[in-house]
């Protein structure tokens, strides 16, 4: 539904619809916007997002290296029977792999992040290293539902604070960490994580999860429960943020060299 093929992308470029198009120059990449009171963002710290300062009780529940064939549908069956958006940072090259899976993120209001091609360490990684890693994923996710992510986050949240300012730059992407952690990699078992989720959630915080862990995807019913219950609701990175919805802004496409 939301497959997007070389023809209609060049229609729709030369008609000056909304739609994003594709630019071979990185400089073509729309204009950085600040975001949660920044200002002006001068340094890669400052285009950095752990948690978003706020007095209302807004949480964003994410999903690192997905999606995944099994486990990703059975979350979403759960996140659906809830009423629940949350954001969903995917490896590109399971992105391209499981379009299908996007189209329904998508289909039912989440949204969908960088997590570059192919989950690297950047750390060391050259400038257009980095680049190639997201721009690559940004075409994966565009080729499955016609828009870009507008934010990125790093495997194991390493990337230089240099490297941060010039996603930032030349990308407009500002790069999205964590507040609370549930460590779920380490395979605790679905109530551990569970209460890191309930326990750790604050105002304005970020939880990262995994959706290619059974025990993640089992801890879910309860820590999205447990957290509602303290009276909190989940929202998009991009709606934490203060942005309008991911798939509704338009950006320009940069496509990865090499």
């Amino acid at each position: 539904m939301f497959r997007v093929n070389r023809r209609a992308l060049l229609h729709f470029a030369a008609s000056g619809l909304a739609m994003p198009f594709i630019a071979r120059r990185a400089d073509a990449q729309a204009a950085p916007q600040s975001f949660a009171g920044r200002g002006e963002i001068r340094r890669g710290v400052d285009a950095t997002v752990t948690r978003i300062p706020t007095a209302q009780p807004y949480v964003a529940m994410t999903f690192d290296d997905g999606p995944h064939p099994r486990l990703t549908p059975q979350l979403l069956d759960m996140l659906s029977a809830r009423g629940i958006r949350a954001t969903f940072y995917v490896i590109g090259r399971n992105a391209a792999r499981y379009p299908q899976i996007l189209q329904r993120m998508v289909n039912e209001g989440h949204e969908i992040g960088n997590h570059t091609w192919s989950h690297p360490n950047l750390n060391g990684h050259s400038d257009g290293s980095v680049l190639n890693q997201v721009d690559r994923t940004n075409r994966a996710v565009y080729e499955a539902v016609g828009r870009p992510p507008v934010t990125m986050r790093p495997p194991y949240g390493n990337l230089y604070d240099r490297q941060r300012l010039m996603l930032h730059q030349t990308r407009a992407m500002p790069t999205v960490l964590w507040s609370v952690d549930t460590l779920d990699w380490q395979r605790p078992g679905s109530s551990v994580v569970s209460s890191r989720v309930i326990n750790g959630s604050h105002p304005g915080g970020v939880i990262l999860a995994h959706d290619i862990h059974t025990a993640t995807v089992r801890a879910m019913p309860a820590a999205l429960d447990g957290v509602m219950g303290r009276g909190f609701r989940f929202v998009t990175v991009s709606e934490l943020i203060g942005w309008p919805r991911w798939d509704r802004r338009r950006l320009r496409l940069v496509e990865a060299s090499g």
